[in-house]
């Protein structure tokens, strides 16, 4: 049986976006990043709760969101697990177009740049580039 997933989800309370939908995000992330595979067991409602003082019923929602999606399956008794991962090798630690990344990334920053302004520049960059794409 898979142990649980590394995976630890940080809830910003300031972000306008759903805590629910928080998880949610961070949990395709860590798919899209192969952080997360297929048969990885996510941490329990109960682990979530501890590490991030949220209402259980907003894990046990998200849960039930990425499992209406399909990329994970709810066992009684066993937990949750990953059914399906996203993306692919692009993203894996040792791509050339990560390598690319974070090398941009370290510039921004030696320019000046604060985190939030590199995630407007990038957001921006990626609106603009894949402007009329269903999935973004």
């Amino acid at each position: 049986m898979a142990e649980s997933a590394a995976v630890e989800f940080r809830i910003d309370r300031r972000s306008g976006v759903a805590t629910y939908l928080q998880i949610v995000q961070q949990t395709k992330q860590a798919l899209r990043l192969g952080l997360l595979e297929p048969g990885d067991r996510l941490p329990t409602a109960r682990e979530v709760v501890e590490a991030t003082a949220i209402n259980p019923n907003t894990v046990l929602k998200a849960y039930r969101e990425l499992e209406r999606e399909g990329l994970v399956e709810a066992r009684r008794g066993l937990g949750t697990f990953v059914t399906r991962s996203l993306g692919g090798a692009v993203a894996a630690d040792d791509s050339p177009l990560r390598a690319e990344l974070t090398a941009w990334a370290g510039r921004a920053r030696a320019a000046g740049l604060e985190r939030d302004d590199v995630s407007a520049l990038f957001t921006a960059v990626l609106d603009s580039t894949f402007e009329g794409d269903q999935d973004r």
